[in-house]
């Protein structure tokens, strides 16, 4: 695999899978061309909101006893930090790590730092703490480091369907 090519699909295949998504639900969104980056606080600042409402994307493995590990993009407010073990606890799992660069950008198709909070692999599940859906916009970086979409939290929840589980630790993210 080459560093231009992380799937079969093109490398903005996800990109135009939102947007076209996007439109022909009617959602309303909009987007933010910015100077990429892919750190949740820069990003949050180059697209000047708080970083409670950045949707911050990680890709984890949880492991079952006698079974094959599953993937799962884990959805929290750019403030919070993934509590793995409550991740789980959810899942009906013995133990969760963050997954390695290289399986959490082919299954997502996306550039670590761009990973979206939809999933189009159908190895991948989707996780949100439920803390996401109480601002009234949310950002993420739409599968490019140099764009970002902001939309209704509820938006995009009724588009991308998530499992809505307590999963971010209590204690805010320092930034600083």
């Amino acid at each position: 695999m080459n560093s231009n090519q992380l799937t079969d699909e093109p490398e903005d295949g996800v990109y135009h899978r939102i947007m076209t998504m996007m439109s022909s639900s009617g959602t309303p969104f909009r987007l933010i061309d910015h100077r990429p980056e892919g750190r949740t606080a820069e990003a949050s600042a180059l697209r000047g909101h708080a970083l409670r409402q950045a949707a911050k994307c990680v890709v984890v493995r949880t492991r079952t006893a006698g079974s094959p590990p599953r993937h799962t993009v884990v959805v929290v407010p750019g403030d919070r930090r993934v509590d793995l073990e409550a991740v789980a606890h959810h899942l009906g799992g013995d133990r969760t790590a963050f997954a390695d660069r290289r399986t959490a950008e082919r299954l997502t198709r996306c550039r670590s730092g761009s990973i979206v909070p939809f999933t189009f692999h159908p190895e991948l599940g989707l996780l949100a703490d439920p803390t996401l859906l109480e601002p009234e916009e949310i950002f993420f970086n739409a599968a490019r480091l140099d764009r970002s979409l902001a939309i209704a939290p509820a938006d995009w929840a009724g588009l991308a369907h998530p499992l809505i589980r307590p999963v971010a630790q209590h204690d805010p993210v320092a930034v600083g």
